[in-house]
């Protein structure tokens, strides 16, 4: 039944990534790095809420710390957008998303399980 929980929450979190990925290229252009920001930064906190949480059941954190959160970021796009950046000759923006990315993503994990608790 985990798996299924896995599923269904992945279900959300994917389709939630890739329209707010597109987004941000409407907004901002093609290359833009912001809509991955935004979702890792959302699914940390989000993240952070569920794991501080103590009183949720095995499914809860199944359909949403797992399956929304784990679909939902990504850190793969995070390092390709890094490599491309510094690809691009734009290091300054490469160093300041590299960091930033990962203060705002703990931070909000942080904040998150700092709520609940």
């Amino acid at each position: 039944m985990t798996a299924l929980w896995v599923v269904l929450g992945a279900l959300v979190g994917a389709p939630v990534r890739l329209a707010a990925d597109r987004l941000a290229v409407r907004w901002r252009g093609a290359g833009s790095v912001v809509g991955i920001l935004v979702v890792n930064v959302v699914g940390s906190l989000v993240l952070g809420l569920v794991v501080g949480a103590r009183d949720l059941s095995p499914a809860v954190v199944a359909l949403v710390g797992v399956g929304f959160c784990g679909t939902l970021t990504t850190f793969s796009t995070y390092g390709y957008d890094v490599v491309r950046l510094v690809e691009g000759r734009r290091v300054g923006r490469a160093l300041v998303y590299l960091t930033g990315s990962l203060l705002l993503g703990v931070g909000a994990a942080t904040i998150g399980y700092v709520i609940v608790r």
